[in-house]
């Protein structure tokens, strides 16, 4: 029996990139027959361990001691050679960066595999042009890199799929207050690109209302960034509960896996909540859905396509947004109906 491959993979610096690189990790998993079983490591910013944790094909997270966009030529170089007794069999480099390149290189990693990127001939030497129009999508390019450069797409490849921690997701609960005899609709107001990317707030507070109304529980989820967004959302709100800073990245994961539906921006937590199978209304905006979208069946999105749109732009041009003030609190809860969500009146138990 041929011993096990292992694999190092540079992970990316974004939430929904690093999701998203969950497809590659099952391919490279899934083999054949006759494969070798795949040992896969994935050198990774500190925050991203909660969600590598959270996918059954990775064996470990390595954390990468540097903060992103910092070079720090002597660091890598240390890191890669410690790596170095690992006997990597093969690098995959999913960051186009130069500086991201170094570490399998001073880990002497016989195969080094990525896209040009900047310039990284020496540094990889299985590097591959991107051909943009070929492989439009970032999940797309992922997969890409883990199959024999030149052969075709897997059909389907396999969509990520994030596993929730139970014993967690109980703790959550009561250290929260959250009710267990109600549907909860997460929202995910925050969009860390720009203005651009974010569905106005009173669109979300007048559909949390609603929902409230008809007896759902509403959970505004986010990072400490998206305080003042949640505070706006709940204000005047009753029964739309701001955890917004209050919850770690993987408990955002796991409460998440609770939801009967969730409501999102274009945003790394949508494509959590795309991994975890959730019913899923996405707002698109300055952004394409054809190159980021929430990679499940269970979606929804919202995009109206305007002549000015995508822009890609973190604020709008033209100063009116509206690519998604024209986006109605009352087509978004349609969109969740018509996933099988948010329809029911819900007795709600007196005090």
């Amino acid at each position: 029996m041929s011993r096990s491959r292992k694999i190092l993979v540079v992970g990316p610096s974004w939430v929904g990139d690093m999701v998203m690189a969950q497809s590659l990790f099952a391919l490279l998993q899934r083999g054949g027959p006759n494969a070798p079983a795949t040992t896969i490591d994935v050198l990774a910013p500190a925050w991203s361990l909660p969600i590598l944790a959270r996918m059954p094909e990775v064996r470990r997270g390595i954390v990468m001691p540097i903060g992103h966009g910092e070079f720090g030529l002597k660091v890598r170089w240390k890191l890669g050679r410690e790596l170095a007794a690992e006997g990597y069999d093969q690098a995959i480099v999913l960051p186009n960066s130069l500086k991201s390149a170094l570490v399998p290189f001073f880990a002497g990693i016989p195969l080094r595999t990525g896209f040009v990127g900047e310039l990284r001939y020496g540094l990889l030497n299985d590097a591959r042009r991107l051909d943009e129009a070929a492989l439009p999508m970032t999940v797309q390019r992922f997969v890409a890199l883990g199959r024999p450069a030149g052969s075709p797409l897997p059909e389907p490849f396999p969509l990520p799929r994030l596993t929730a921690d139970a014993a967690n997701q109980a703790g959550l609960r009561e250290r929260l207050g959250l009710a267990t005899d109600r549907p909860a609709v997460v929202f995910m107001p925050g969009a860390e690109y720009g203005p651009a990317k974010q569905w106005p707030l009173p669109h979300f507070a007048a559909l949390g209302r609603e929902l409230v109304a008809r007896g759902y529980q509403v959970w505004v989820s986010g990072s400490a960034k998206d305080k003042p967004a949640a505070a706006a959302i709940c204000a005047d709100n009753p029964g739309v509960i701001d955890l917004a800073g209050r919850t770690e990245l993987g408990d955002a994961v796991d409460l998440l896996a609770l939801a009967e539906a969730a409501v999102t921006n274009d945003s790394g937590l949508m494509h959590v909540a795309a991994a975890l199978d959730v019913p899923l209304v996405a707002i698109y905006g300055s952004s394409s859905p054809e190159h980021t979208p929430p990679l499940a069946q269970k979606v929804a999105i919202r995009s109206l396509r305007l002549d000015c749109s995508p822009c890609f732009q973190r604020t709008c041009p033209l100063g009116h947004t509206r690519c998604l003030t024209d986006i109605t609190p009352q087509s978004v809860l349609a969109a969740l109906e018509g996933l099988g969500a948010g329809a029911r009146r819900i007795a709600v138990p007196e005090a």
